[in-house]
């Protein structure tokens, strides 16, 4: 079993920065591909970020609005996911998870997902 748990969400101003961690426990496995989802009420959960460690190198990938200001990072020796976000605005606020899983073709959908967090707050003030 994996447990996930987000920290660092908040209450920032447009242009501002906010970096999210999240702290993995349990049977956590190296190649497993880790990523951030967000959601706002009424609208489905939203793929964010993942990064995913095949034994060699890592790959990222990014929601296109999300390139040039998120940053996806992992440390394997912590266990823990990153969330670097800069410039932020005021339609990224939402509720963002963490969420791991083995890699099964697909790294934006969150059904692909076996473990997810509880969820840390963003919220961007313009």
């Amino acid at each position: 079993q994996v447990q996930l748990a987000e920290s660092g969400g908040g209450l920032v101003q447009a242009g501002g920065s906010l970096s999210l961690s999240c702290a993995a426990s349990g049977r956590i496995i190296s190649t497993y591909v880790m990523g951030w989802f967000r959601h706002t009420p009424g609208k489905e959960r939203e793929f964010v970020a993942a990064i995913h460690w095949n034994g060699i190198d890592s790959s990222t990938y990014y929601k296109d609005s999300a390139k040039g200001r998120f940053t996806i990072s992992r440390d394997n020796a912590k266990n823990t996911l990153y969330l670097q976000m800069n410039s932020l605005k005021p339609e990224d606020t939402a509720v963002y998870y963490c969420a791991a899983g083995v890699y099964n073709g697909n790294y934006y959908n969150a059904d692909k997902y076996s473990y997810w967090g509880q969820g840390t707050q963003v919220t961007v003030s313009s």
